[in-house]
């Protein structure tokens, strides 16, 4: 096996002026900022897709410039746009079943009636209690007082 020049050469840190940390830095807070703003509007079914852009480019800036990706060697570059990739692949299709399991299983509700018949033994209880409390009145007696009313 040949040894190349590739092989041999050590690799040497790669050192950012001060300058570009702040801009990065400014440009993370403008986008915290911008994060929050949006956060204030209702886009629909896409709250979560942009949401997830904002944090993505949020942290596409902090892996290329704060963990130096941008200078690295390609590979480990590769690796990490592979690992977001099927990242993402796996949240999607997690989303796309929790989001639409309603339409196999879909939850029904059913109220209950205020004359069940778990209600009648249940004593009414006084509008004045024993330990002084007043006003203090239970569920059916304001359940069939509201039944009465519509009644009439």
């Amino acid at each position: 096996m040949k040894v190349t020049d590739s092989m041999t050469a050590k690799h040497h840190p790669h050192v950012l002026p001060l300058g570009t940390y702040l801009i990065i830095g400014s440009l993370l807070l403008a986008l915290t900022a911008i994060t929050v703003y949006i956060s204030l509007f209702d886009f629909g079914s896409m709250n979560l897709i942009v949401a997830m852009a904002v944090a993505a480019t949020k942290a596409t800036l902090v892996a290329l410039y704060f963990m130096h990706l941008k200078y690295d060697k390609k590979i480990f570059s590769i690796v990490f746009v592979g690992a977001l990739i099927f990242l993402a692949i796996f949240i999607i299709f997690t989303m796309l079943d929790t989001l639409r399991r309603d339409d196999i299983n879909p939850i029904r509700i059913k109220t209950i009636s205020p004359n069940a018949v778990i209600y009648q033994d249940k004593p009414v209880a006084d509008s004045t209690d024993t330990a002084g409390q007043s006003g203090v009145t239970d569920s059916l007696t304001v359940d069939s007082a509201v039944t009465d009313q519509s009644s009439h």
